[in-house]
């Protein structure tokens, strides 16, 4: 039978009982019995005095009150006002109560549902594998979309993007979000581009950073483009061809020896089209561009700089070069940063070793044996697996800089017969 709803709310609807049916709908979202004695400590007259009331008693003195719920049931029962006694009560007075192990079965199942669409695109992307159990384990979807049913089309979007990167040729960012979304700027900040980033970095192997750059490196990793102008790289010498204005350019820039920088957008619209097969070097510092420029002028090997981390222009330069048969020579500083800048490029173009290994740091460390002390976390050095342990035993970093006129000699043309 349906309760009273009036007859209920004047017996136990009151403020001065809330805390007694606050107290019930606890007991039966966690399914407890409903036959035990509840006690409020420290109660108040007017409490004592509505419980003296609904049970029909003289209110009794002292600080802490204690009700027994059998009896609440009984009056609640005998009076009409709930004929189902005190749990039908306490749902008509505050709602339905879902107990709370079926309602965190049905929140799991409902972030299940959520997740799923993510699920089928990562479970064909093996590289993806280990980035998922990370999302699940960090939480970081939980914080960035409270609920399920906020997270839902989040991670649907999410796992239809997944499907399309990297993307190649590159385009620019505003075009596929709008061609994928719906929208031009929804990667441009928001869950949706924290999310797509931080899976990017697990597909390419691009770092963990922060800031305006490293968010552009990551995008340009996957082939999506930011900014087609401030991502430049560094060259010396690179042969140009007569069907481009960038060949052009280089073509003139080499013929007098002076270095030239190339813009992302250069190289992606108006591509210089170099012979196939041929041999570039590659070094992290501009001052061995400046060096080879100044000691070799146009008489230098083709040279590419990367200034620290790869740039999108520099990967997609060095790519484009390796796709036709060149032959790249890295080197860089001997350092836990330049090993890890190694890392990255090998990650994206093959290379090899510029006198970059074990050997070479220790001739040049036993050349420059005060040079400044190694920091840092270690890294490995695939390429050459025993240089990274001659770091960490000799804890001293070696520059290009002091270098250069080894790297110079490599770059000057070969002696007259």
């Amino acid at each position: 039978m349906s309760p009273d709803i009036t007859r209920l709310r004047r017996l136990l609807g009151g403020p001065d009982l809330a805390w007694l049916v606050e107290r019930v709908r606890r007991r039966l979202e966690t399914g407890q019995s409903l036959d035990d004695t509840v006690t409020r400590t420290a109660a108040d007259d007017a409490e004592r005095a509505a419980v003296a009331g609904l049970l029909g008693r003289a209110p009794r003195p002292g600080r802490s009150l204690s009700v027994s719920l059998s009896a609440v049931d009984q009056v609640l029962r005998a009076s009409g006002a709930s004929p189902d006694g005190l749990a039908a009560a306490v749902v008509a007075l505050t709602g339905p109560v879902t107990p709370r192990r079926e309602a965190a079965d049905q929140l799991a199942l409902a972030w299940q549902r959520a997740f799923a669409p993510l699920s089928d695109a990562v479970a064909v992307r093996p590289g993806l594998q280990d980035w998922y159990a990370s999302l699940h384990a960090a939480g970081l979807v939980r914080r960035l979309a409270r609920t399920p049913e906020e997270a839902a089309p989040l991670l649907a979007t999410l796992a239809r993007l997944l499907t399309r990167l990297p993307v190649s040729p590159p385009c620019s960012l505003s075009t596929f979000a709008a061609e994928h979304t719906g929208h031009a700027h929804a990667l441009d900040q928001g869950p949706l581009a924290t999310l797509t980033l931080d899976a990017i970095r697990a597909l390419t192997g691009t770092p963990p950073g922060t800031g305006a750059q490293a968010r552009r490196d990551t995008w340009a990793a996957a082939g999506l483009l930011l900014d087609e102008i401030s991502s430049q790289v560094l060259t010396l010498n690179l042969p140009g061809d007569h069907d481009t204005a960038t060949g052009r350019a280089l073509t003139a820039l080499g013929s007098v020896g002076q270095p030239a920088v190339l813009t992302l957008r250069q190289l992606i619209r108006d591509a210089p089209r170099p012979p196939r097969g041929g041999t570039a070097y590659v070094c992290e510092n501009p001052a061995v561009v400046l060096a080879a420029a100044d000691r070799l002028g146009p008489f230098s090997a083709p040279l590419i700089c990367l200034q620290g981390q790869p740039s999108s222009a520099a990967l997609h330069l060095l790519r484009r070069y390796a796709d036709i048969g060149w032959t790249l020579h890295y080197h860089g500083d001997f350092d836990w940063g330049g090993i890890r800048i190694a890392t990255r490029l090998l990650a994206n173009v093959p290379w090899t070793p510029w006198h970059y290994t074990a050997s070479d740091y220790r001739a040049a460390l036993a050349k420059y044996p005060d040079t400044a002390a190694l920091t840092g976390v270690p890294a490995a050095t695939p390429w050459d697996l025993p240089l990274a342990s001659a770091l960490h035993e000799a804890g001293r970093r070696i520059e290009e800089e002091l270098v250069l006129d080894q790297l110079l000699a490599d770059l000057a043309p070969p002696p007259s017969p």
